[in-house]
């Protein structure tokens, strides 16, 4: 078994998911179920099909965010691993619907920072082991620290 890798390559202020499903379908179902739950939001998706042909499926809505999720899927090459990449909402507008999806057996991440994946790859193929999401920890938050926070949410429009 080799370990390697993979750097999600995104422009910096583009949120993605990235997760593991079981089943083909997931494309659909994934469309679906953003249309239906963020209709104005733009995407992409790639879904690495584990058998078969073994193709990089895709769909969305954004032409540029399709082709992103293509590029990043075929480096991943991770049997049943999709990724997702959204502008105009966030993923936690979507990420428990897409979790809800019967397909869906993990994520391993939803964020805007850089990540990279780690993948194990043997003769049989490519798996997806953890993901670095951001950056090491700095260190604790202080009262003001606090306030900034509240202050990010409540722009952004949760209600404290």
């Amino acid at each position: 078994m080799e370990l390697k890798t993979v750097r999600i390559e995104k422009p910096e202020t583009t949120n993605f998911i990235l997760g593991q499903s079981h089943f083909i379908k997931t494309v659909e179902d994934i469309h679906e179920a953003i249309v239906q739950t963020n209709p104005a939001m733009k995407f992409g998706l790639g879904f690495c099909e584990s058998s078969g042909p073994a193709l990089v499926r895709l769909t969305g809505n954004d032409p540029s965010l399709v082709e992103l999720a293509k590029r990043n899927a075929l480096a991943l090459s991770c049997g049943h691993a999709f990724i997702l990449f959204m502008e105009n909402g966030f993923p936690v507008s979507i990420l428990n619907t897409i979790k809800n999806i019967p397909e869906v057996c993990q994520i391993y991440c939803a964020t805007a920072n850089p990540a990279e994946v780690i993948v194990a790859e043997t003769d049989q193929g490519r798996g997806i082991m953890g993901v670095i999401d951001g950056i090491r920890t700095k260190g604790v938050e202080t009262e003001a620290d606090v306030r900034s926070r509240k202050e990010i949410l409540r722009t952004i429009g949760y209600k404290l």
